[in-house]
């Protein structure tokens, strides 16, 4: 590895898990609380499988709001640093983590959400490959509903950030655009599914339901969450 990029910062942005805070968009299929219940799990789905990164860069977890470290500290444990985001949208708090982080302390910076629990840490790995290498300025890794899952860079741009329409399916086409506008150089990582809607669910438990629970893999626990409710498992028996 190039020396020049070997302080490396993974983020995972997370939102405390507070009924009706979480994953309104589920509702009124689920509660409010078996909504934010299954949050809890995208969570510790998250780290667990980030937390098994090989050595060689740092780990935090930015969360929102900025009163909720009590709840996020419990994986202080796991090797997380803990910060609040700072500011009063999406992209301007996404905006300001890689302004903070790329001041001085790290060289590459990757932004990871917390609604794709079954991502594997090897897609995270592959986004530093490209960082250190030089093969990209800045990087994302879409979601099948217009959105990103990641960013990454090795220098600041808040352009990126500014006057995108959030949860729109605008999101990546429009960021890619200010990219190419800025001379950026850009990579796209595999494209991957956020769970946001019951049909993500759906489509979810069933990608899964062969899979053996003995064994440990990445998304399990919100596996083994939606496998207790019949609204999932019945739905999917009867589409079979």
């Amino acid at each position: 590895m190039d020396k020049k990029y070997q302080k490396l910062l993974l983020v995972v942005v997370a939102k405390a898990p507070v009924p009706g805070e979480v994953k309104t968009r589920l509702c009124p299929e689920f509660t409010t609380q078996e909504a934010t219940n299954l949050y809890r799990c995208f969570i510790q789905d998250r780290i667990k499988e980030i937390g098994n990164l090989l050595t060689g860069m740092d780990l935090a977890i930015s969360y929102t709001p900025e009163d909720s470290n009590e709840y996020f500290a419990r994986f202080l444990s796991n090797g997380f640093h803990l910060f609040p985001q700072r500011g009063k949208d999406l992209g301007e708090r996404l905006s300001n983590i890689f302004v903070d982080k790329l001041a001085g302390e790290y060289d590459a910076v990757s932004i990871i959400d917390s609604d794709t629990p079954d991502l594997p840490r090897t897609i995270v790995q592959q986004s530093f490959q490209l960082l250190i290498t030089d093969q990209a300025d800045a990087l994302f890794a879409p979601c099948y509903d217009g959105g990103y899952y990641l960013v990454g860079m090795r220098q600041p741009h808040p352009e990126l950030f500014q006057k995108i329409p959030w949860s729109s399916e605008k999101v990546l086409a429009q960021t890619l655009e200010k990219a190419h506008s800025l001379g950026l150089q850009t990579k796209l990582l595999p494209q991957w599914n956020d769970l946001d809607t019951f049909q993500d669910l759906l489509e979810y438990y069933q990608k899964y339901q062969d899979k053996p629970l003995e064994s440990d893999w990445a998304g399990m626990q919100t596996f083994k969450f939606l496998s207790n409710l019949k609204r999932i498992t019945q739905n999917i028996t009867y589409h079979r």
